[in-house]
């Protein structure tokens, strides 16, 4: 009987599951069913774009959207449409037996279309640090490149705590990091940004706010005294240089009398893939230079 039951389960196995195929569960608990090695790979994000590139994956990608400029390499590859409104025509008509995009940026009509398409479609949710590392690891098994996206993540782990290794008994400048400028928004305590600020050695004056991006007044930066403000390139369509200059005349700051005003690449803070620990190191640079100079990147 034993017997029986344990071939009858190789049988349903053998049908259900494709020869040379897995099944995985996504951010969203949905059980997909993928090739050992995915051969024609679509990206929905620039944030899975730049890991599949940093695993190796040139050649297995078909198609991104038109936000996926990094690295230079994924500007030649065909364009299936904007970060939140991609073309599933496009898609199907690429044949691809691997579609990896992120749970925020899907619209749930999309991923019916492709569900119904038949597309083996693969969410991920990188919110986090750790998160962005656990999501290079599942990218790495969903590819074929497990051993090497082990390695990848573990090497950024021990960037990261480097750096909080250094920071964690220094003095915390308290810190103003704006990524909008009209309005002035900044960033609250539920997001990348304050995980960075934090392990870079500082504090964010706005960690109090209800709100994940809250707009902040002059007049609020100004009673709380910011050692440091740090700019964010979010919006391409900015002067960043005249942004900064405008900071320049608030001199009751201590931010702005030692000159501690700085602009950073978006793409190192607001990206959530392999960049975001060079991110963190530059910024922890900026705060903490005497502790930094020196240390290995």
């Amino acid at each position: 009987m034993c017997w029986r039951l344990f071939s009858a389960l190789i049988f349903v196995l053998f049908w259900v599951l494709p020869l040379g195929a897995a099944q995985y569960a996504d951010a969203l608990g949905r059980k997909i069913i993928i090739p050992s090695h995915p051969e024609r790979i679509i990206s929905l994000a620039p944030s899975v774009t730049e890991t599949l590139f940093g695993l190796g994956l040139n050649r297995e990608i078909v198609g991104v959207t038109r936000c996926c400029d990094y690295p230079e390499a994924a500007r030649r590859k065909p364009k299936i449409g904007d970060f939140l409104n991609v073309s599933v025509e496009k898609i199907v008509s690429f044949h691809p037996d691997l579609i990896i995009g992120v749970m925020d940026g899907m619209k749930a009509d999309t991923l019916k279309r492709l569900e119904k398409a038949g597309l083996p479609i693969y969410l991920v949710n990188p919110i986090s640090l750790e998160g962005i590392f656990k999501m290079v690891e599942e990218i790495g098994a969903l590819t074929g490149k497990t051993a090497s996206a082990k390695r990848l993540a573990q090497d950024l782990r021990k960037r990261v705590h480097a750096v909080s290794s250094l920071t964690k008994n220094a003095p915390k400048p308290r810190i103003f990091f704006q990524i909008g400028t009209d309005p002035m928004v900044t960033v609250g305590r539920n997001t990348l940004h304050h995980e960075l600020i934090t392990l870079a050695g500082g504090i964010n004056i706005a960690a109090g706010a209800k709100i994940s991006y809250p707009r902040f007044s002059m007049e609020e930066v100004v009673a709380r005294r910011p050692d440091f403000i740090i700019i964010s390139s979010m919006e391409r369509k900015e002067n960043y240089k005249e942004v900064k200059k405008k900071w320049m005349k608030w001199k009751m700051l201590p931010a702005v009398r030692n000159n501690r005003v700085y602009v950073i690449d978006s793409d190192l803070t607001d990206t959530p893939a392999l960049r975001i620990v060079q991110g963190l190191e530059t910024m922890a640079g900026w705060l903490h230079p005497e502790l930094l100079r020196g240390a290995p990147r």
